[in-house]
């Protein structure tokens, strides 16, 4: 099963759709969508990691604040982020583990300003399986 894709390129946005078995899953594969598009993600050590624990409203507004989290640590902790793991999970809290290395400009990609509701829809299928369409502010 594929972890993500990207849809459709707009000059200013990215826009992919994320899968997973479940919501850790799906989580966890978002992030690596987000990641591959800010740096070159497979050339990114593990090397530092950072606790996280975030709430929302409910599942739409938890992964939006997840994915901007993301976005944030690259600013303030300038650090560039290629594994995510989801330690805790439900409808409104996460608990997570981010891991990744200090950015290096011959490692970054593209500059993500900021996750969109702009065709941001997250579902789950009849088997229970969950994928996320997200558009990035770029």
């Amino acid at each position: 099963m594929e972890k993500f894709k990207f849809i459709d390129s707009i000059t200013s946005d990215v826009l992919y759709e994320a899968y997973g078995k479940d919501l850790k899953e799906l989580f966890e594969n978002s992030a690596a969508a987000l990641s591959s598009v800010i740096c070159k993600i497979d050339q990114i050590e593990p090397a530092k990691q950072i606790d996280i624990a975030l709430k929302g409203e409910d599942l739409d507004e938890l992964m939006i604040n997840w994915l901007q989290y993301l976005i944030a640590i690259v600013d303030t902790e300038e650090m560039f982020l290629s594994k995510f793991e989801i330690k805790e999970i439900n409808e409104t809290s996460l608990k997570a583990v981010a891991y990744g290395e200090s950015i290096t400009p011959e490692k970054g990609e593209t500059v993500v300003k900021a996750v969109t509701y702009y065709k941001f829809k997250l579902e789950q299928d009849k088997k229970g399986a969950f994928k996320v369409t997200v558009s990035l502010d770029i």
